[in-house]
């Protein structure tokens, strides 16, 4: 990354710089006498040489997409003249994976251990609805108790979160969408960082509990209580019912402790999100770094929303620990660009309006800052949406480039702690993993304040380095996994966030 003045260059083979600040018309970029031919915003790009039409604009030293005119020395370059165009990509399966030396110094934090040898993060009991049908009776049963006296007794218990969807009925009873409905839902209802849950169903809707227990081999018990409004005669009635299931899990729930753990027991969900032309310069590589730490203590991230790392998965796949798993994030890229083609949308609906805004044009663009998140260490699994997360490492999991979805994915999958950075400003949690909110400039931090847990953006401002703020991030794992609460958990952010992914016909 090299300074001029007003300006970034990221790469040697880059034709486009980013703007540090807003710069006006006319105004010097750098040395070499180039103006600005018109205003250039903050984070967005400017042409440093002639480009013509159809030549290839990089970013990073990659294409970000190919010029629809020409562009002049000083112009800014964004959605009126540069657009996403096919190309080839080089996956080089494997040949870029970077063996880790010595380890490191094994690092510890407080965590909660479950009688099955795994450890929490957090320590809440849950009511889940099979179906929309059940959401009301769901958020009722958590109103009393967050809403009452009733927990003060139980001092290591963190809540009750009603985790509510819009689906469960009207859809194919053997099909993929119910398949991954359930398998979400057993996620959540196994979660680590739940001591207990209350699943409650209507009765008559497709996502039965009998099938939804028979598929995913969990069995009731005191810590799992099922109950069905039409056998227990009504809303009133279930609720009631809830609310002692929940009271008789209390006392064990509240029996818990916090001990030293191992690393090696954090799942990061990796996320990003209001992304911005900064994204991929600070906050995200900062985080790539403190994946990297992670991993290196024998921890994982998962790394996800497979449109957002769509024209960066070759990068990926040059990290996969084997071919097979290169092969598999292929897989789902061409699985995405035929879904896509089905729906007549285009992956290129994404960036969003708010990240085409802050300076990103295509999700070539897009992606390859995404993908900084994962660090540099070998790719070692692909999974689908909510598939249980059974390597070590950084891995990769299938989901849409919708936050909330995506983290409801990876907290299926086994996530403990989620990461997120933000340019725009994404007020987000996602119980029961508590989320760190990680801002890429200094203005949006300090706007944002009650709401962002780490500013990166002291990177741009020449006051951090990447590697400084790397650590800082996972000096935050540590602590906020140890229990300390993230700014989203203070604000109570975090009941509304569950959303499956529903794919299928709804009927």
């Amino acid at each position: 990354m090299s300074d001029l003045s007003k300006i970034l260059k990221l790469h040697p083979l880059d034709n486009i710089a980013i703007a540090r600040a807003a710069i006006d018309a006319r105004t010097a970029l750098d040395s070499t006498g180039i103006q600005a031919v018109q205003d250039i915003p903050a984070a967005h790009k400017v042409a440093l040489t002639a480009i013509a039409t159809g030549e290839a604009v990089r970013r990073y030293g990659q294409i970000i997409g190919f010029a629809t005119a020409p562009i002049a020395p000083g112009e800014h370059v964004h959605v009126q003249n540069l657009a996403m165009a096919d190309f080839e990509r080089d996956y080089a399966f494997g040949e870029g994976v970077i063996r880790t030396g010595d380890a490191p110094e094994a690092r510890t934090f407080m965590g909660i251990k479950r009688a099955d040898g795994r450890v929490a993060t957090r320590n809440y009991i849950a009511v889940i609805s099979t179906v929309n049908c059940s959401a009301t009776v769901s958020k009722k049963v958590a109103q009393y108790f967050n809403n009452s006296s009733v927990l003060n007794d139980y001092p290591n218990v963190d809540g009750i979160v009603p985790l509510t969807h819009s689906f469960g009925c009207c859809i194919d009873h053997n099909g993929e969408g119910l398949k991954q409905l359930r398998r979400t839902i057993a996620g959540f209802m196994t979660h680590a960082n739940f001591a207990g849950v209350v699943l409650i169903g209507l009765g008559c809707e497709s996502n039965q509990l009998k099938p939804l227990f028979a598929s995913e081999g969990v069995e009731p018990d005191a810590r799992l209580v099922p109950l069905i409004m039409q056998e227990l005669g009504g809303t009133q009635n279930t609720i009631d019912a809830a609310i002692e299931a929940v009271k008789t899990m209390l006392p064990a729930a509240n029996a818990v402790k916090r001990e030293p753990q191992s690393l090696s027991h954090l799942t990061v969900a990796l996320q990003c999100g209001g992304s911005d032309g900064y994204s991929g310069i600070t906050a995200n590589p900062a985080l790539g770094v403190a994946v990297d730490k992670l991993v290196a203590q024998g921890g994982t991230a998962i790394l996800s929303e497979t449109p957002e790392i769509y024209g960066a998965e070759h990068l990926l796949t040059r990290r996969a620990i084997s071919r097979e798993v290169g092969e598999k994030i292929v897989e789902r890229i061409h699985w995405w660009e035929a879904y896509a083609e089905r729906e007549r949308g285009s992956i290129d609906n994404n960036p969003t309006p708010g990240n085409k805004a802050g300076g990103l044009t295509t999700i070539l663009e897009k992606s390859l800052g995404a993908v900084a998140k994962s660090g540099s260490t070998p790719l070692t699994g692909v999974y689908h949406y909510a598939e249980p997360v059974t390597a070590h490492g950084l891995v990769f999991m299938d989901a849409p480039g919708y936050d909330p979805m995506g983290a409801t994915g990876q907290i299926a999958s086994g996530a403990n702690l989620v990461a997120f950075t933000t340019g725009r400003g994404s007020c987000f949690g996602a119980k029961p993993a508590p989320s760190i909110k990680i801002a890429t400039n200094t203005q949006m931090f300090e706007r944002m304040r009650d709401d962002m847990d780490i500013n990166c953006g002291l990177i741009m401002d020449g006051n951090a380095t990447v590697e400084q703020k790397g650590q800082e991030i996972f000096e935050a794992f540590i602590r906020i996994a140890s229990g300390e609460q993230s700014k989203s958990e203070a604000l109570g952010v975090g009941d509304e966030e569950f959303v499956p992914w529903m794919i299928g016909a709804q009927m």
